[in-house]
């Protein structure tokens, strides 16, 4: 529940998550997609100097071009949305972090956190257990976070 924490975190660890999710072609390299990385760079910028509507508004950039789908991108605008006290979409972005990313533990951890804002502490807590049981399964199978 400690929102400052899971910014740290999420600073910390990058892009990491995201490796192997998105392969793209030389054909992709458009200016398109230039400028979808220059809105995640922006949105990176501004999660970084905590400027959390700055960062939504350029993360929804990249998002909305719908080139390149990035789990983090999502687990951040979430983030950016919990403490612009906004759960509902905090909540919807995390989910969607899951969907791309099915088994990890961050997009748990962040319904989780937008559920117990949103009151429903059963839920949460599911959510958080499920993300336990993730990172639990992730560390003794020696895959990397």
């Amino acid at each position: 529940m400690d929102l400052t924490a899971i910014h740290q975190i999420l600073v910390a660890t990058h892009y990491r998550d995201d490796e192997g999710t998105n392969e793209l072609s030389f054909q992709e390299w458009t200016q398109q997609m230039r400028d979808m990385l220059e809105a995640r760079k922006r949105g990176d910028c501004a999660f970084r100097d905590k400027d959390f509507k700055t960062a939504v508004d350029n993360y929804s950039q990249f998002i909305d071009v719908g080139t390149m789908v990035s789990p983090t991108v999502f687990a951040r605008r979430s983030l950016c949305y919990l403490l612009c006290d906004q759960p509902d979409p905090a909540l919807r972005d995390a989910m969607q972090a899951q969907c791309v990313y099915p088994d990890w533990p961050t997009a748990f951890y962040m319904q989780s956190v937008a559920l117990a804002k949103l009151d429903m502490q059963k839920d949460a807590m599911d959510m958080l257990n499920e993300a336990a049981a993730l990172e639990e399964k992730r560390q003794r199978g020696g895959r990397g976070s």
